[in-house]
Order: structure tokens, then sequence, then C-alpha cells
């Protein structure tokens, strides 16, 4: 490229240092006409072109366009309407006359490039030229290319003269660099915001699963790259493939693309194309009748035409895509009506005009060859009014609307630049440009500070890196009954302080689908609150497997990375979406074993009150008043005080219930205990008296020495109690190590040691208490209660022997159970041992409640 740059270069170079002279000449489509001031234009007016293969021979030779594109005239007339209406416009630009020189690129890159050194080196053979070869060029700007790749070719030459380039369909997000590009601007937006505006599609409709094709040019590589860089970044998606297609349509290659979409899962297919790759690729669609694909159009094909067949329709219908924004440009369709080969100067080589002229009405105007085969004459007199064309369709004004603000563009800098004040001006010594020395790069600056609203009320203005402010409209096809396409406006997406900004009308859309609602096209379906997100190895990171969270773990929004813990207190719920506050579990009075431990509780309780009222009721009989009714009283007020202080174990264990359940119970026992030791004592003490020489251990057991016995005895607990609550107190617990979804609520005994002596004391005065009654089992029976003493001993000792490793083994709430059970059990069996054979005699066998009943048989065998 850059070799063919430089002898085109060369073959405009002179060696006359005080003339230029044109050494060659490239005979093109084109159009002109004369002002004060030329502007250039580049379109695309026909499809192809045939070129020879020696472009730069002595003999001209000019290229064969195939193709006629009636859209990419009325470009071109475009441009030739907003020139006019500049010209007669006396606000803009007065006492300047704009003409204008515009070349058809035929489809093909040299055709292109040799119109644009064309414009840039002018159409006279041989010009004067002031010293330093300095002088007008021209033309002083150009509007164009259409493609991506030929823009860039065109400014990377003739960006090293500032020449400025306005393009109204060139794309590709490489012209913004600066550097590269330092004069070129358009009135499209770029690349760069095509993707980000198609992303922000995806997302809207939860497309994360598409396939992407691009043409194998500038425009679709750029893109590609662009598209997977920003798609990433953005988290909207991934690729389930992207493949470029072939520029030669090679059917293999084509064969292979179609068969992979129509076997990938990805219901999605975004195409960054032209049209004439479009067409192949859904030929072959159609061949291989791939449906349920949801087509997404690139600006580059969504205005085209040409796919609007009957045999591509049933497979296009459906098709989202962003298009150029659509305007109005009042007066267009008068001044196209008014087009006639007769306007224009056919001095320099085939006019468009003539060749429009030509395919409208099928006819020719040198008519070698064509009458003969049966072709009609040109006159010139045909009414094209009355012909059906899409040349004067103008509802769907998109490039010509890019055009019209293009040539207004460069209009309104070179007014700005003809008013400059001299002395003021922004070049050095504050110098303005004048008409006579109009330079290219003093229209730059002008051009990059433009700032005008059309009529259609859209403002114009360019960023420091040449582009427009972008706004691009959403169009859907629709495929009608009689057999028509309609393109209809269903949103538009533009730039705004907050990033792309997306409206959409849902209703309006039409799905090619059986269900007619948006399809869904994800590789793994998303994963729902109380699971997360596990990509599997290999795959894009759009797919992957739902992992439910794990117990005490949750994920309460879609698609989670990871699970959260719970708070302390909380646990997961069954679905793992939310925490829920852990089950307080606790030996409570509505659960079956706190009813039934309270009920027993209570009925130990009531029972201890019968038997008091009977011994008080019977206190003068023999039964009662034998062995010092006094200590049978407060055995059993201490019993029931057992059995009572069991009921601080049932319920929510608080700081107040922590710390009396322990106390209570280790008090209530001793009293019991001790007073039970002294009865014991007592027996022992009244029989060694009844032995010669005994009569003085008695003084030693009177009533105030065992009422004395019994409180120096509780009272060595209670200041064990005491010291114990003072140093290290029960407290309230919240313990989550027996079950993870539940806090079991205990008392913890706070000192280890406190509860063991307190234990311990109660045991040791219980063996005290079994080993004496058991040394005074054989007394005479009718007056000996050491018997029952020892059997009640012998309970007491058992229940608590087996209450120390069931304690120490059961967890939560069962500890607590299993305290309670020792208690009600050892007070009991003290109950039942102690009061159970009285109460029989006193009741049911009154008759040997008489002090010679208990004392006959002593007295016979004695």
């Amino acid at each position: 490229m850059l070799l063919c740059v430089y002898l085109i270069l060369f073959s405009f170079s002179s060696s006359l240092p005080s003339s230029c002279k044109l050494r060659r000449k490239f005979h093109l489509n084109e159009i002109h006409k004369p002002g004060d001031v030329v502007l250039g234009g580049m379109f695309e007016v026909h499809f192809t072109s045939v070129f020879p293969e020696r472009t730069f021979i002595s003999e001209p030779e000019q290229p064969s366009c195939e193709g006629f594109d009636i859209l990419g005239f009325r470009h071109a007339m475009t441009m030739a309407f907003a020139i006019d209406e500049i010209n007669k416009n006396s606000n803009l630009l007065p006492n300047v006359t704009l003409g204008y020189s515009l070349y058809d690129n035929c489809g093909a890159l040299v055709v292109g490039f040799s119109g644009s050194l064309s414009l840039a080196s002018g159409r006279e053979e041989q010009f004067l030229l002031e010293e330093n070869c300095l002088g007008t060029p021209p033309v002083l700007g150009i509007v164009g290319d259409s493609a991506s790749t030929y823009t860039i070719a065109i400014s990377n030459v003739l960006g090293l003269y500032k020449m400025p380039i306005v393009s109204y369909f060139s794309t590709c997000s490489c012209l913004s660099d600066r550097k590269r590009f330092p004069s070129f601007f358009r009135t499209i937006p770029s690349d760069a915001f095509q993707v980000r505006a198609m992303i922000q599609i995806l997302k809207h409709f939860g497309w994360s699963w598409v396939g992407l094709l691009v043409s194998d040019d500038d425009y679709g590589l750029h893109v590609a790259r662009s598209f997977q860089s920003d798609l990433a970044q953005s988290g909207g998606g991934c690729l389930a493939y992207s493949e470029v297609l072939p520029w030669d349509s090679d059917p293999s290659e084509l064969r292979r693309i179609v068969h992979l979409i129509k076997i990938s899962t990805a219901r999605v297919v975004m195409v960054f194309a032209h049209e004439f790759h479009m067409i192949h690729l859904m030929e072959e669609v159609a061949l291989q009748n791939v449906t349920d694909r949801q087509w997404i159009a690139s600006e580059a094909w969504t205005g085209s035409t040409v796919l609007h067949t009957p045999l591509l329709m049933p497979y296009l219908s459906g098709t989202l895509g962003i298009a150029i924004r659509r305007g109005e440009i009042p007066g267009l369709k008068d001044f196209l009506l008014q087009i006639h080969p007769g306007q224009y100067d056919k001095s320099y080589g085939n006019n468009m005009v003539t060749q429009y002229w030509e395919y409208t009405f099928q006819c020719k105007f040198v008519p070698a060859g064509w009458v003969e085969a049966g072709g009609e004459l040109c006159t010139g007199q045909e009414d094209i009014e009355h012909v059906e064309t899409e040349f004067l369709d103008l509802s769907n004004l998109r490039p010509e609307y890019n055009i019209y603000k293009a040539v207004y563009a460069l209009a309104y800098a070179l007014d700005d630049m003809l008013r400059c004040v001299p002395g003021r001006g922004p070049f050095s010594g504050h110098s303005c440009g004048t008409l006579q020395r109009l330079e290219p790069w003093q229209l730059v600056h002008y051009l990059q500070k433009v700032n005008f609203t059309t009529t259609f009320g859209d403002q114009v203005s360019f960023d420091e890196n040449g582009d427009v402010l972008p706004i691009y409209d959403i169009m859907n096809w629709l495929w009608l009954p009689n057999g028509r396409t309609e393109v209809q406006n269903v949103g538009a997406v533009k730039e705004s302080a907050n990033g792309e900004e997306l409206t959409i009308d849902e209703d309006k859309i039409f799905w090619n689908f059986e269900s007619k609602q948006s399809p869904q096209s994800v590789c793994s379906e998303s994963c729902p609150p109380g699971t997360r997100m596990a990509r599997r190895k290999g795959e894009p990171e759009c797919c992957f497997d739902c992992i439910p969270c794990s117990e005490g773990k949750i994920s309460n929004k879609t698609d989670s990375m990871e699970c959260t813990s719970c708070p302390e207190d909380f646990w997961s719920s069954p679905q793992g979406d939310h925490c829920v506050p852990k089950k307080i579990e606790f030996l409570s009075y509505q659960e079956p074993l706190g009813i039934c431990l309270t009920t027993t509780s209570l009925l130990g309780t009531f029972i201890c009150a019968v038997v008091l009222v009977i011994f008080i009721y019977h206190r003068n009989t023999p039964m009662v008043r034998a062995n010092n009714s006094e200590l049978s009283f407060l055995i059993l007020a201490s019993l029931k005080l057992c059995f009572l202080c069991s009921l601080l174990f049932i319920g929510r264990p608080r700081l107040w219930t922590c710390q009396l359940r322990h106390a209570a119970f280790g008090i209530s026992f001793v009293l019991c205990v001790s007073c039970i030791l002294v009865k014991t004592m007592v027996v022992l003490a009244v029989f060694k008296a009844s032995k010669p020489g005994g009569g003085a251990s008695l003084k030693w057991f009177g009533i105030v020495q065992q009422r004395g016995t019994v409180l120096v005895l509780t009272s060595i607990q209670a200041a064990i109690c005491t010291a114990w609550l003072v140093s290290s107190s029960p407290v309230p617990y919240k313990n989550t190590k027996y079950h993870n979804d539940k806090i079991v609520y205990e008392c913890v005994v706070g000192s280890t040691v406190g509860f063991a002596v307190l234990l311990g004391y109660i045991g040791l005065l219980a063996i005290l208490s079994f080993l004496l009654a058991f040394l005074a089992r054989n007394l005479p029976d009718n007056f000996n209660e050491a018997k029952l003493i020892t059997f009640s001993m012998l309970i007491f000792c058992a229940v608590w022997v087996a209450f120390v490793p069931a304690y120490v083994n059961s967890p939560g709430k069962y500890a607590d159970a299993v305290e309670v059970f020792a208690i009600l059990a050892s007070s009991f069996g003290l109950l039942v041992a102690l009061f159970g054979p009285k109460c029989y005699i006193i009741v049911l066998r009154p008759e040997r409640n008489t002090k010679k009943a208990i004392m006959g048989r002593g007295t016979t065998k004695s």
C-alpha cells in the first residue's frame, strides 16, 4: 500500500518549480459543480467494479462498475441538495458559493482511493503555484467514505496534509485515534458505542450466551476485539463462538459456519457485517433450514432491503438491530424529482446522473447494441413521478441524514472561519483564514469546535476524537402476510452522563418463535437463591453448575458466586436463601418431658404436704413422738423444698434461676440429710444410754444440740454456695456446640470446683448417715428406725452415684432433665423409705400406734 501511495504521489509531482502538472488522470464516475469553495464526496453508487489489470497507463481506461446502487446514488444527491440549500441560505456563508465534486468508489478500495486522490489533486492538468508550492487546494474537505476500510486508507494519506474528512458511515473505532487520523470526523457513532449498545440489548433481554459473526475487514475485526473485551468487562455474557465471514463467500466455509450456528445452544446470533456477506450467509442458512435463532443486526445491514425476500424472511423475521438515527430533510424530495441528465457537464467521464436515469427507466442514451437487442432508447423526457422507485421513498432517511449533517458541519466550520476578526484569530499572530488562502488544517481547527442544531432538532458537535454525540435507533423486522417487510422502530440507545441509556418498547417487538416471546439464550440457567455458581472447567464463565449452599450458609440473590455464612444466632433456611433465627432449646414447661417432670415435682410436694398434715394431726401419738418428732417435721419440710427446687431447672434459663437452682438444691438436701444424720445419731445414743453406764451420752443429744447440729451442717453448705456464687457464679449460656441449627440455653456452673464441693458435701453427709444407720440396723425392730434410714440412704446414694456419669454425658436440656430426675428420685426415695411405713401404721393400722405396741416386743427381747 505504501509503495502504491508513493507511486501515485510521485505521478502528481512536477519538475517545474512554478507549476504543477497532472501527469495522469483517473476516469471515474463523477458529478461536479463549481463554486468559490469546493467540497468533495465519496459514495458507493455501484456495488462492484471490474478494474483493468494496469491502472496507470498512458491511455486512460475506465473501470467497469457493475450493479447500480440506487440508494448510494441518493446519498450522493443528498450532499448535492445540502450544498444547494446552503447556497440559498443568506445567513450561512453569505457571498460564498459552495461547489462539489462527487465520486463513485464502485465498491472497490482502489477506485475509492483513486477518487480521493483526484479530489486532493484537482482536475486541472496544469496550474501555477505561488512560491513554496502553496495554493488553495481543489477541495477544502471531503464527505465520505462509506466503508471503514476505504476511509482508513484515505485518511492515512490525506491526514498527512490535514485534509478534513467527515464520514457518514465509517464506524471503526480505530478511526478515533487522533494520532493516526488527526483530521478525521464522523457523524455516525463509532463501533465502540455500537458494541456497548449491543451489550445493553443483550443485558436487557438476559441473553448471556451468544454467537458472533464478523466480516473479514477492519470493520469486523475491530468490532470482534472490542466486543469480546467490553463483554468480558461488563459481565454481560459469553461468546459461544466467534467466526469471520469470508470475503470470497467460500461455500465450504459458509457451510461450516452455518452448521456451527445450527448445533450451538446459543439462540442469539450477532452479525457485524455488510449486506453482501449477509446475502450469502442467509442463503446457506435457508439451505440448512436453521430456525429458532434470534438475529441481531449491526447498523451496516439493519436497513438493508436486499434481504427482504420470501426466501430469507422466514429466518430473518423478528431480527433486532441498531440503525443510524432517522432524520427528516425538508425539500429533499423536490430536489430529487428535479434531477435530470441535462443538468450536469458530461465532459468528465461517465455521469452518474445518466446511469441513474438509465437504471430507473431501463433505457440507454448510447444505443450501441442496445436497441438491436430490444432495449429502449432514453429520450430524457421520461417522467420520474410516474415510476415506483425506492429512490423517492424518504420515510427512512438514515445515512442521508448523516450526510446532511456532515455537509452542514463543514459549512458551519467554514462560516466560523470566514467570520474571524483579523487580530483575534486562533492562528499564529492572531491571524485568520481568508477565502483566498484557505488551508485544510485551518478548517480542521474550526470543525473541532463546531456546534449547531439541525432542523430536525438534533445537536451536532464533535468530541476530542472527532466522534459525534452517539445515538442509535433500535429496529425490528416484521414480515407481513402480504409478503412485504416492515422495519419498525422499537426503541433507542444513546450516550448519557451515566453511560448508555436504553429504552425499548417490548410490546411492539415481533418475536419469530412459536411462543411469540423473547427467547432464552444461556449456557446455564441462572442459579436461584440458595445456590452458588461453580464454573465448569475448560468452559466459558457463563457455563456453570449450581451448587446448593452448605448448611449455615446462604445466597439471597440470583447467580451468587459464593455463599455467605449466617450470623452466630442464625441458621440457613431449608431453601438456603435467607437466615432464620436458630431454634432455642431448653427444658421447657410446654414439652412432654418438662410436663412430666413438673407434674412429678408437684406430686412429690403434694405428698409431702399430705404426710405433714397426717403427722401434725397425729402429733401426739407414739409413732410421731418417737425419736424426736421435730426432726421428722424438718425432714418433711426439706423434702418439700427439694421437690420444689427441681422446678428451677425447668424453663428458660435466666441469671437468677441459674444462681438459685444449685444453691436451693444443695441447701435443701443438706438440710434433709443432716436431719437424718442427727436422727440416726439420736437412735444410737438412746440405745447406748439404755445400757448400764451409758446415760451420760444423752446429754450431748438434747433438743438444743440436735437443732444446733442441723443448723451448723446446713450453714456449711450455705457458706459453700455463697463462696461459689461470689467467686464464679453460674450464668445462662447459649451453647451452639451440640447442634449447628439450634441454640441450647443452659446454665454453665461457672466453677466446676464449687459444684463438685457442693455435691461432695451432700455425699459425705449421706455416706455418714448410711454408715451410722447400718451400724444400728440390729436394734429392736419396734423401736428401731435405723433400718428405714439405712434403706433410704442406700437409695439416695445409688441415685446420686448414677447421676454423675449420666449428667456428664447428657447434652443440653437433657443434663437438666437428668439432674431433675436425680432430685426427684432421691426425694421420693427418702420420702417413701422414711415415712411410708409410719403412715401405713398411723392411717391403716392405728392399733399398732401405741406405746405398748412399739415397746412391747422390744421389752420381751431384752
